[in-house]
């Protein structure tokens, strides 16, 4: 298949492993710059590990991935910090150090991915707990905070090194439902000043609120809303 330049992420004939066992197989599709794409399908469907495959956390065996210029095939394990640096990563399980405060867990990601003027990291932690409607919280311990406030954090966390793309895997599947539409609403935003995103997640409801492409895992194949049909509401 061709790829359009403008592709973020493009994956050809690519299969996802989760230790021994084939979960997709023979997988081709491509998200573009700026794109928001739901990632839908049962639980063991293979979502989350095709998303840690996009971030290097699974190896790519069979295939070609290539994800902010980096192919993922034979991938380096000193490059994958800096494909990281390209990507935002966001779990359900916030993964938050919780005896470090919010602002401590922010620059711990800007130490690890190679920030050092300390003015600049300063200015740049405060720029983006503003962009998630947290600008008063960086004192505070991860304990203090509502789920919905810590998943905020770890958005925020996220954008530090203005990704071209975020992968987010169930961001609300531990949040309340006012909640998780907030969160939702904020990755409208994010995506919207031109950043991509690719949402793993089991909530039909935002599908029909905020349509947008979805890809669906299915037996061991995905099935892509622009091609394929199916019924969005069959994603768990």
């Amino acid at each position: 298949m061709s790829f359009s330049s403008d592709s973020i992420v493009k994956v050809e004939n690519a299969s996802i492993f989760q230790e021994n066992t084939t979960v997709l197989s023979d997988v081709s599709f491509e998200i573009e710059k700026g794109e928001f794409v739901y990632l839908v399908g049962r639980t063991g469907s293979g979502k989350s590990s095709l998303l840690k495959t996009f971030y290097g956390d699974l190896p790519l065996r069979l295939g070609n991935i290539n994800v902010g210029g980096y192919d993922l095939l034979g991938i380096k394990s000193n490059e994958v910090p800096y494909l990281r640096r390209k990507v935002g990563i966001i779990f359900q399980a916030f993964e938050l150090f919780y005896d470090r405060s919010v602002a401590e867990n922010l620059y711990f990601v800007m130490k690890a991915t190679g920030w050092k003027d300390n003015a600049k990291m300063k200015s740049r932690l405060a720029e983006v707990l503003m962009r998630v409607g947290l600008g008063a919280v960086s004192s505070k311990m991860p304990h203090q905070l509502s789920g919905g406030e810590q998943q905020r954090v770890v958005i925020a966390r996220a954008m530090i090194n203005e990704p071209q793309i975020l992968f987010a895997d169930e961001p609300t599947g531990n949040l309340d439902p006012e909640v998780a539409e907030g969160i939702m609403k904020l990755f409208l935003e994010i995506n919207k000043s031109g950043t991509a995103i690719l949402m793993a997640t089991h909530n039909h409801q935002f599908i029909s609120k905020f349509p947008a492409r979805v890809l669906k895992c299915e037996g061991d194949k995905i099935l892509d809303s622009e091609k394929d049909k199916f019924e969005l509401t069959e994603i768990y």
